[in-house]
C-alpha cells in the first residue's frame, strides 16, 4: 500500500495564506523605517533633527528674548569612546550663530570609526534648531588613542513658539558597522 500526499484544498489555502502574511510581514518591515520617518516629522516627536547642513543665513537677532541650550553626550553600549561637551549650556539669543565643541577620545589600541545621531529637546523644537556645521554630518575615524575636538555651529531659529525657552542637543556615538571596533566589541 502506498501512501499517497494529503490532497484536501483546504491545505493549500492555508498555506498560501500563510505566504501572504509571511511576505506582508517581511514588507511592512522595510517600510517601517520610513514610515516612522515620515511620523516623527509630522508629529516632531524623538526631536529627530536634520542630519543636512543648513546654509548660513543672514537673519535678525531677536535680543529680546533668551534661549537656553543644553548639551548631552552619550555614547553606545559598544562604543569605547570618551565623548563630552566642552560646554555644558549657553544662553543663545534666536537668530545668534553660536559655535561649541565636543570632545571624543578613542580608549582602545585600534582605530575605530564612529558616526554621532543628533537629537533635540522637546521634539517640537527639532525644526527651529539649525546645524550649519557638525560632526554628525560625517564618520568620525579616531586612531588608536586619539583625541578630537569636534565643533557644532547653530543657531535657533526666530521662529521657536514663545513658550520655549530651553532645548537640549543630544548626540548618542554608535561604532560603524562593519568597523573593526565592533570586531573588538563582540570579544
Amino acid at each position: 500500500m502506498t501512501s499517497q500526499p494529503n490532497q484536501n484544498p483546504g491545505n493549500a489555502r492555508v498555506i498560501s495564506r500563510l505566504m501572504i502574511i509571511v511576505f506582508g510581514m517581511f514588507g511592512f518591515g522595510f517600510a517601517m523605517v520610513p514610515l516612522y520617518d515620515v511620523f516623527c516629522d509630522i508629529t516632531g516627536i524623538n526631536g529627530k533633527t536634520n542630519d543636512q547642513a543648513v546654509q548660513a543665513v543672514s537673519r535678525q537677532i531677536d535680543e529680546s528674548r533668551n534661549i537656553e541650550v543644553e548639551f548631552i553626550a552619550s555614547l553606545n553600549a559598544d562604543m569605547p569612546w570618551a565623548f563630552y561637551p566642552l560646554q555644558k549650556k549657553v544662553t543663545v539669543h534666536p537668530g545668534q550663530p553660536m559655535r561649541i565643541n565636543y570632545v571624543a577620545k578613542n580608549l582602545t589600541d585600534k582605530a575605530i570609526i564612529g558616526h554621532a545621531v543628533p537629537s533635540v529637546a522637546p521634539g517640537r523644537a527639532a525644526t527651529y534648531f539649525e546645524k550649519t556645521e557638525c560632526f554628525c554630518f560625517t564618520e568620525q575615524k579616531l586612531e588608536a588613542g586619539e583625541e578630537k575636538e569636534m565643533p557644532v555651529i547653530f543657531v535657533v531659529d526666530p521662529e521657536l513658539p514663545e513658550d520655549v525657552n530651553q532645548l537640549a542637543l543630544s548626540y548618542t556615538f554608535f561604532i560603524k558597522p562593519g568597523s573593526e571596533a565592533q570586531t573588538l566589541a563582540q570579544n
